[in-house]
Formats: structure tokens, sequence, C-alpha cells
């Protein structure tokens, strides 16, 4: 198989788009595509201070590694979640990373800033992703607005956009179809937030990454066990191997078609944000959903009295189960 460019014998195929490139051609055309989809969405204005959000996997490392190479000043910042041993691997990829490109990067770990950790709020039955995705979305915009940041950018590729989508779509959830959007202005409480890599698939940035010899962490998040969001992916891919280019096709089929009909709703969606009365950041409750998650993650755990068989729930006399109390049989 030849380079779709130079013709050359090829590395890397990329269905969707009917083609294959060499090294060197495919790392030219990820520059490309990145560069296609800034300009496209007026993600970054010349001169503006970049937060690359880095988790130590593939995406963020390669849009990361691509923004630099397109000559933007961009710093990366990593969150510890304290998720054991996958935590040290990937807070170590994106060291590795940050020092072999001599770029800043900066570090804040949730259990020092908010007092938990990741398995700590999936121990108070909220879903482990939800509870991992509104932490790092809270705490990655203040870590951007306090140091002076004009951009967030986030490594989430075409396939994480197309399953984001399915979901919203299958449930036609309307105010969040009019959030999802390649570029989030800013707003006040938000730095602008951006998706560089909607142009390159999962599959992109993985050969991308082989072919720069960056390294990053394989394994998947232990927690992400059962995650919908993994679902969809697996039905798009599933339609995409019967179909190559469906995934693109549904993504900006979406983004030219529909998007601009629900301008209206997400405008007003940013005019009911107010602030949160603890934290101050946006919201429109008046508790942020944040600092409603820290209250359950950091509660003590309810102490109950036990027996030589353990504890029995003792019923009042309005017929109510009294936890606190045990008694032997």
């Amino acid at each position: 198989m030849k380079c779709h460019r130079c013709e050359q014998q090829a590395a890397v195929e990329v269905r969707h788009a009917r083609a294959a490139y060499c090294p060197g051609c495919f790392v030219q055309r990820c520059r490309e595509q990145v560069s296609r989809a800034i300009s496209e969405h007026r993600m970054i204005r010349p001169g503006e201070r970049v937060l690359v959000a880095v988790s130590g996997g593939k995406d963020s490392l390669a849009v990361w590694d691509l923004l630099l190479d397109l000559g933007y000043q961009a710093d990366g910042v990593y969150l510890g979640l304290g998720i054991g041993g996958y935590s040290d691997r990937s807070g170590a990829c994106a060291r590795a990373f940050a020092e072999r490109r001599g770029a800043r990067l900066l570090e804040v770990d949730l259990a020092d800033e908010a007092g938990f950790t990741i398995p700590q709020a999936a121990a108070t039955r909220r879903i482990p992703c939800s509870a991992c995705g509104l932490s790092k979305r809270h705490l990655l915009n203040e870590v951007a607005l306090e140091h002076g940041f004009d951009v967030l950018v986030t490594g989430h590729n075409l396939d994480d956009e197309a399953a984001v989508l399915f979901g919203n779509t299958v449930t036609w959830n309307l105010p969040y179809l009019a959030r999802q959007r390649p570029a989030l202005p800013e707003s006040p409480g938000f730095a602008r937030r951006v998706k560089p890599l909607i142009r390159l698939t999962e599959r992109e940035t993985a050969a991308y990454c082989v072919i720069r010899r960056i390294d990053y962490i394989v394994e998947e998040c232990p927690l992400a066990a059962g995650n919908r969001h993994l679902v969809y992916k697996e039905l798009l891919n599933s339609l995409e191997e019967r179909s190559p280019g469906a995934k693109a096709a549904f993504l900006n089929g979406f983004s030219e078609r529909l998007m601009p009909l629900l301008d209206d709703l997400a405008a007003r969606e940013r005019e009911a944000v107010g602030t949160c009365s603890r934290c101050g950041s946006p919201t429109t409750a008046h508790v942020c959903a944040f600092c409603r998650l820290r209250d359950q993650a950091t509660r003590p755990p309810r102490r109950r009295r036990t027996t030589r068989r353990g504890t029995r729930p003792v019923r009042t006399g309005g017929g109510e189960v009294d936890p606190r109390v045990s008694l032997r049989p």
C-alpha cells in the first residue's frame, strides 16, 4: 500500500478518509487536521495562553505535542485522582512527556484540594465516571482561571464526541446537545474550553503517539467498567466497521445542521448560570454539584453498634427503622 501523498510505503491506513500514509505524511496530516479544527471553530487566538488537561493517555499527550509543534504557548495540567497504581502510572507518563518536551506541567491533587479521591466518591454510590468528570471539570476550570490561562484544551477525539452525541441523541437531552460544541466560549466563571482533536479518531491518536514515540498509559481506568459511554463506542465502532466514515458523517452532520438550531437554547443555558453559595463557581443551583459531591465523599461513615451476631435494625413505634440501635436477639 502506497502513501496517499508521497507514494512511499504506507504505515497507517485511515479508512474513513479512504487513504493511507507513511509515518512522516501521517504526522503532517494530524497537524493539519488539528490546525483546521482550531481555525474553523476559532478555538485559539494568536498570543493566547493555552492550558492542556493531561491525563497521561494518548489523546491528551498527542494534542499537547501537536499544539507545541504548531507553535502555541501551551502548558499542561495533571489532576491526580487517587486511583491507586493507575494514577501513579498516568502521572509518570505526563511528567516524562513534559520533561522530554521541556514543557511546563502543573499538578493538582484531588485529595489535597477537595479532601477526597475518586474511589471515595464512588463509594457514595455515585457512578465513578460521573464523579470523575464532575471533579475534572470543576478543578481544571479553576486552575485555568487562577493561573490566567485563556483557553482550556481537552483531548476529546472524534470517537469520544460521536459516542457522547449518540448517547445524548438516544435520550434527546436537548440541553446537553446544545452544550456539545467543539469550542465553548468563555463566560463569567468559565475559561474557554476547546477540543482540537475532533477531526482525529482514537486509532489515529494512538498511531500518532507510536510514530512520535510518546509513552502513554495503555490500560483503561479500573473504575470505567460498565460505563455507558464505552457501550456507545462499541456500537459506533461496529457501524464504522461496516460503513467507514459513518462516525465522522454523524458528528459533522450534527455540527453543520443541528448545532445552529440549538444556539438560542445554548444562550439561555448560559444566561441561567449563577454562582455557588459555597465556592463561588458557576452553577444553576444554590450549591454547585461539585460541592454536593464533596459533602457526600467526605462525610464520616455512620457508626453502628454491633452484637456478636451483627447489627439488627430496630423498629420504632411508628414502624420506622432506626439503624443506630442494635439489640441482641
